[in-house]
């Protein structure tokens, strides 16, 4: 049977519709903020392990050679290291051949 619908009815409609947009622009935001928090998350834990492999062939470098590396080209020539120089800034810095270098990664 039809009923004709009243003003109270109307507005009831209009404001469920109006709370259901509002919570949709909410849950959207929420996954946006999300993703970029995840994002920057893995980069820095990216930034950690490429650190780790730099020192960890540098120690591989000081084992059998007796002297850590004057530089990173070093490594990448000779003992194969690659790192993406696209994704990270890598600073190395070699004080002296029987000190650990000072090796610190940043994300771009």
């Amino acid at each position: 049977m039809y009923h004709e619908q009243t003003t109270r009815d109307i507005r009831r409609r209009r404001r469920r519709r109006m709370m259901a947009a509002l919570v949709a622009c909410l849950l959207v935001a929420a996954v946006v903020v999300g993703f970029g928090a995840v994002g920057a998350s893995l980069r820095e834990q990216g930034a950690a392990a490429v650190r780790d492999t730099v020192l960890d062939a540098a120690m591989q470098c000081c084992a059998i050679e007796g002297a850590y590396p004057s530089s990173l080209d070093y490594l990448e020539r000779e003992y194969g290291l690659r790192v993406n120089h696209d994704d990270y800034v890598i600073t190395y810095e070699a004080f002296a051949g029987n000190v650990m270098p000072s090796v610190v990664v940043v994300p771009r």
